[in-house]
């Protein structure tokens, strides 16, 4: 393993683990280990790279790869399910819980791998998500929204999340009181807190499945459940949600608007991309400032550099979607 254990895993309280997954920087991508009654499961993965953290932290809470019952992608992208297929391996008995429009892609990842590299090229697929493995069938099951899934003595619930992603499920833990929900509450960096540690949030749009109106309504609906935490996948445990949740939805209408209005909306080219992608960064940028955000201009852009292009690169997506 890269890094020592106390600097990957971070107890929560009440059975709950981040872990720092490693992928891109530090504090940027985060599984979750759920522990009670001498049970587990993993919420989220990273990326296949990841394996040797997440077995790191089941040891480190004292307990072995048999003791796992689930593994629970929040959806298939990599960042979040790329390690799904390794862990599985290494995990005899655990089963893998994923939503039903997302099953095929864990049992035959080709598609998804296709699917990704679209995006990012072959070097950095090849850098940083690697290789692809698939999970027998008979070891994987689907989620029906407002399951429950038993962990140890508790009783998690499932609840289908569409917006950011149609093969997108969040996870609610009456424990904690507590969702785990992957990138459906939006992208929250240590980097860019306030001076006085309050966190900034925004909503992501990444290919290609963006949908700001179903987005908006899954927000609402994890809202309405009164949490009082959220497990974000970037980054990390966040409390105050019900404030979050007005700063989250404030942005996606920004950035809705901002759909709607930036220079050659109509067209997919690069100048529209390019329009996006520059309105987005102004964005960031202005709503950090009214945040309190002391970083500076460049510092800000460069910590979201990958959401930006990817953002925009949804966006057009979404906007094509528009037209048709």
């Amino acid at each position: 393993m890269d890094a020592p254990a106390a600097d990957i895993i971070q107890p929560l309280g009440h059975g709950i683990f981040a872990i720092d997954t490693g992928f891109q920087r530090p504090r940027f991508d985060a599984a979750y280990l759920l522990v009670d009654g001498g049970r587990a499961a993993f919420i989220d993965t990273g990326t296949r790279h990841a394996l040797p953290r997440l077995l790191c932290a089941l040891s480190w809470v004292g307990l072995g790869p048999e003791a796992v019952d689930w593994v629970i992608p929040t959806h298939v992208h990599l960042d979040h399910a790329g390690g799904v297929g390794p862990l599985m391996q290494a995990l005899p008995q655990a089963r893998l819980m994923v939503h039903p429009r997302g099953a095929r892609h864990m049992i035959d990842p080709s598609a998804l791998y296709q699917g990704a590299l679209a995006v990012y090229g072959q070097a950095e697929m090849d850098r940083s998500y690697g290789e692809l493995m698939g999970v027998d069938a008979a070891r994987v099951d689907t989620s029906v929204d407002g399951m429950p899934l038993q962990v140890g003595d508790r009783t998690l619930t499932l609840i289908d999340t569409p917006g950011h992603a149609l093969h997108h499920h969040c996870i609610w833990d009456p424990v904690s009181r507590g969702w785990f929900t992957g990138d459906t509450f939006g992208i929250s960096y240590r980097e860019l807190d306030s001076p006085t540690g309050a966190p900034w949030i925004f909503p992501t749009s990444t290919p290609v499945q963006f949908q700001p109106d179903a987005l908006r309504e899954s927000v609402q609906r994890l809202l309405a459940a009164q949490p009082d935490a959220v497990y974000l996948t970037h980054y990390g445990r966040l409390g105050d949600v019900q404030g979050l949740g007005v700063q989250l939805l404030g942005l996606l209408d920004q950035v809705q608007a901002l759909d709607l209005t930036s220079a050659d909306a109509a067209t997919d080219s690069p100048s529209r991309h390019t329009a996006l992608r520059d309105g987005l960064k102004k964005l960031y940028i202005g709503s950090l400032r009214q945040h309190g955000c002391m970083l500076t201009d460049v510092a800000i852009a460069d910590a979201l550099a990958i959401d930006i292009e990817l953002n925009a690169q949804g966006m057009g997506v979404w906007l094509d979607r528009q037209k048709r």
